[in-house]
């Protein structure tokens, strides 16, 4: 054993340098009668085990990288094709459409296009899908996204090992402005300035976030219910945050804006008395009692209740009750109040003169405090009444006592 070791210590000392002993490979052979032979050793190249170098490797995963991008060019360029082929028929079908309808083709977009369909190709398919419709390429194809790594098979995204990549880097961008607004926080209470912030936070009255399938469409990535949800929270989060206005146009790109039930309403402009002071006047019910109220802008705050001040009502809830509106819209003490009622009790007389009171002040607000009166149900009528007695039993509900005998 020692002769052998003494023999490949001469060999790679004299025919090859040290930096091409990790190449070399000591082998024993084991078949040998070790106790008669000792262990044979012998040295040859790694090559010779081993044909493939770490350089042939490389330049076979280069060669498996550039076939994936030569595939996904080539999918590419087949995709694209067939869209800009769709396109070319779409407008075609287009400029023929609207020569069936005697309009001008420039001027023919999707909204004719569906009316136009709708007119000559009736049909009583409940399933709006499955009538026929004419839409554009984009809207019938799902987009595609573009190469998720390049040519030496680097991802581009730094979330690429997630699967979703879009998504994932999407939650991390809200996270990391969420702890940047957490950081500004910090430094405004540190120099005494986050007073002069906190009036500045953001409400996005009248939107709503994106559906499950908008953001599904926006990330081109199939997105879970799960998934969604999470993404709602953190949004909302987000939102929450006392600084939330320096993020606000981040926030409205993933939402959109709806049509309120106030914005539907005919709000009535205010009138002009003869000392030149604008007033709304409304009507209100609550079971029997009726009420008219007539409120006027710049006042001091003064509340007349047939000829009473506030004091009318013996009962503080009822009181309460009925500046709620005049707190809701910010408008204690800047309007004067001006209310007759009659019929009813103490409740049914608070809930009409509300009711009025709501009514009048949509005249003097803007359509967010009108949205704010409505989710609050202060413009809907109470339509609830006091139930009839029934015969037979002592109340509306209740039943005689039982007894034995």
């Amino acid at each position: 054993m020692a002769a052998s070791m003494q023999t490949f210590s001469r060999v790679c000392s004299t025919k090859h340098p040290i930096k091409e002993l990790i190449r070399w490979q000591i082998t024993k052979c084991s078949a040998l009668d070790r106790h008669k032979n000792g262990v044979h050793t012998s040295c040859r190249l790694l090559a010779d085990v081993i044909p493939e170098t770490f350089e042939q490797k490389t330049e076979n995963k280069a060669e498996k990288i550039s076939k994936a991008m030569r595939l996904y060019m080539e999918r590419a360029k087949n995709y694209n094709s067939m869209i800009d082929k769709e396109i070319d028929e779409y407008e075609v079908g287009k400029r023929h459409l609207a020569n069936i309808m005697g309009e001008d083709p420039d001027s023919f977009n999707q909204d004719d296009i569906d009316r136009a369909i709708k007119y000559l190709l009736p049909s009583g398919l409940f399933e709006k899908r499955a009538r026929p419709q004419m839409k554009h390429p984009y809207e019938v194809f799902p987009q595609r996204k573009e190469a998720l790594f390049g040519k030496d098979g680097r991802p581009h995204h730094y979330q690429f090992y997630t699967g979703k990549p879009n998504y994932h880097g999407l939650l991390h961008d809200i996270n990391m402005k969420y702890e940047h607004l957490n950081a500004t926080e910090t430094e405004l209470y540190k120099n005494g300035k986050m007073a002069e912030e906190e009036d500045k936070k953001l409400f996005l009255h009248g939107f709503q976030w994106i559906d499950h399938k908008t953001l599904t469409k926006q990330l081109i990535e199939e997105i879970s219910p799960q998934e969604y949800n999470r993404f709602v929270l953190v949004l909302h989060r987000l939102l929450k945050h006392k600084l939330s206005y320096k993020e606000e146009e981040f926030l409205l790109k993933y939402s959109k804006k709806v049509m309120t039930m106030s914005q539907f309403r005919s709000i009535e402009k205010p009138l002009i008395d003869s000392d030149g002071r604008e007033y709304s006047e409304a009507t209100g019910r609550r079971k029997t009692s009726n009420a008219t109220v007539t409120v006027y802008n710049n006042g001091s705050g003064q509340i007349s209740i047939n000829g009473q001040d506030l004091a009318y009502f013996k009962d503080i809830h009822q009181r309460e009750q009925l500046l709620f509106p005049l707190q809701l819209v910010n408008k204690i003490d800047k309007v004067d109040i001006v209310a007759t009622v009659e019929g009813g009790g103490s409740s049914g007389q608070t809930g009409a003169i509300r009711l009025a009171l709501a009514h009048a002040l949509c005249s003097f607000v803007d359509t967010d405090s009108i949205e704010r009166l409505r989710l609050a149900g202060l413009l809907t009528k109470d339509p609830r009444t006091r139930e009839r007695k029934k015969p037979g039993q002592p109340g509306a509900r209740k039943k005689p006592t039982w007894k034995r005998r």
